[in-house]
C-alpha cells in the first residue's frame, strides 16, 4: 500500500499493517490520539519522513489501521519543538492515479515538495 506521508510516498507492507494481534492492541487508539502523536513526532522533527523513513511508516501505518480510507496526511510544524497546538495536520484520500504518479516520481527523483502540494495539498496554490 502506498502511503504519502507530507512530500515522501511511503510503500507500507499490507500484511505488516494490520496482523491481527496488533488489531487488536491498536483498537483503543482514538484517531485523535494518533493524531496527537504524529504532532509529537513533526514537532521534534519537521522532516521526519526525510530524516527517520521507519517512524515515518509506523505512524503511517497507524493512521491506517485507525482510519482505512486515509492514504495521505500532511503534518506541518513551525519549528523544531514548537507546541503541539502549533503543529498543523491534514488527512485524505488519494485516488490511485495521482499516488502511482507520485510513487513513479520519487522513484526517478523527480518529486519535490512543490509537486506533492499542487498534486495533493494545494497549499501553495494562491
Amino acid at each position: 500500500m502506498l502511503f504519502l506521508m507530507n512530500d515522501v510516498v511511503l510503500n507500507l507492507d499490507a500484511l505488516s499493517l494490520a496482523p491481527p494481534v496488533a488489531a487488536r492492541r491498536f483498537a483503543r487508539l482514538t484517531h485523535k490520539f494518533v493524531d496527537s502523536l504524529g504532532a509529537e513526532l513533526f514537532s521534534e522533527d519537521p522532516m521526519l519522513p526525510h530524516h527517520d523513513l521507519e517512524r515515518a511508516e509506523r505512524l503511517a501505518a497507524l493512521i491506517v489501521a485507525k482510519t482505512p480510507e486515509i492514504n495521505a496526511a500532511l503534518f506541518v510544524a513551525t519549528a523544531v519543538g514548537c507546541p503541539l497546538d502549533q503543529v498543523q495536520s491534514r488527512y485524505c484520500q488519494i485516488g490511485f492515479e495521482v499516488m502511482s504518479l507520485l510513487y513513479e516520481r520519487q522513484k526517478h527523483g523527480g518529486l519535490t515538495t512543490v509537486e506533492a502540494d499542487r498534486q495533493v495539498w494545494r497549499r501553495l496554490a494562491a
